[in-house]
């Protein structure tokens, strides 16, 4: 009889070794820090698998998908072969090199989440708020009473939409764009928020939503977004030509800044309040709470 050790048991332990390595290259790919030099494919690549944030870390989904796809697959291993897994790690255990293994995996799962643990603090501490003056939060906010842009850009709809659309009533202006997780939904929410309690009031306002991203935002991804977003009727939210969109974002006047590798845009929460008139009245943060009492008390069109 040979002395060779049986090969039976092995096989879940050889498969939970590959996940583990899957696992550490599925995180190294999603973690790694971009720099200059890295291929804009590869970057691409990354935003889409995790849907990157401004901070270079993936969204909630990202992160759902990187914990919860290795963990569905050791469950989906301990049911379909547990035992024959309990049984090869109790003989690796017996081996001295397979001890060895186990401890160089332990220490490479610890350091890793160590390495992961440094890396979202590092990402999340290089984004520097963009700070943004004369924002309206106040008791007793300050006109800027300034003309807003007249600029035509097109909707989700295909057509062309400005401030002209909306003469004659007060008009919600926002900033967001479509691979946004953090701070844009939550604008667009607090807009058609306000649209709805001034439609209770008898208000009807309208609300612009303007691309902060036409690389990524064209046109044809608009209704999408509108959906997403759920945009009511009178709302909509306005893309077009890169140097359409831009000059229309620096005649609003709005801090951004463009991470180049990963097309993400670090900016602030801003939304304007612009009168009948199209005059720009107000700038706010966009919470439901101070937009609506600023546009009820805009003076209504003659």
């Amino acid at each position: 009889m040979s002395g060779r050790a049986p090969q039976a048991g092995w096989g879940p332990v050889y498969t939970l070794g590959l996940i583990l390595l899957v696992t550490v290259a599925w995180w190294a790919f999603a973690l790694w820090p971009s720099s200059a030099d890295s291929a804009a494919w590869l970057d691409r690549a990354r935003a889409v698998c995790f849907n990157l944030t401004e901070t270079g870390l993936p969204d909630v989904s990202g992160w759902m998908l990187l914990v919860g796809q290795p963990l569905g697959m050791v469950a989906l291993l301990a049911v379909g072969w547990g035992g024959g897994l309990a049984t090869g790690l109790r003989r690796l255990s017996r081996l001295r090199s397979g001890r060895g293994v186990m401890v160089l995996s332990a220490v490479v799962v610890a350091g890793g989440l160590g390495a992961a643990g440094v890396r979202v603090a590092t990402a999340q501490a290089a984004v520097a708020p963009v700070e943004l003056p004369a924002l309206a939060d106040g008791a007793a906010p300050r006109r800027l009473d300034r003309p807003a842009p007249t600029g035509l850009l097109t909707d989700q709809h295909g057509h062309p939409v400005g401030v002209a659309t909306f003469a004659g009533r007060p008009l919600l202006v926002t900033f967001a764009f479509g691979n946004c997780a953090t701070v844009c939904p939550l604008v667009v929410h607090e807009a058609v928020a306000s649209l709805e309690r001034l439609e209770r009031e008898g208000i009807r306002a309208g609300l612009l939503v303007v691309s902060l991203d036409p690389w990524r935002d064209t046109p044809a991804r608009l209704p999408s977004m509108a959906e997403r977003w759920a945009l009511p009727d009178g709302a909509h939210v306005v893309s077009g030509e890169v140097a359409d969109v831009e000059g229309a974002l620096d005649g609003w006047g709005v801090p951004r800044t463009r991470d180049l590798r990963t097309g993400d845009i670090v900016h602030p929460a801003l939304t304007y309040v612009v009168d009948p008139a199209g005059t720009i009245a107000f700038a706010t943060t966009g919470r439901s709470d101070v937009l609506v009492p600023l546009v009820m008390g805009i003076p209504a069109a003659p």
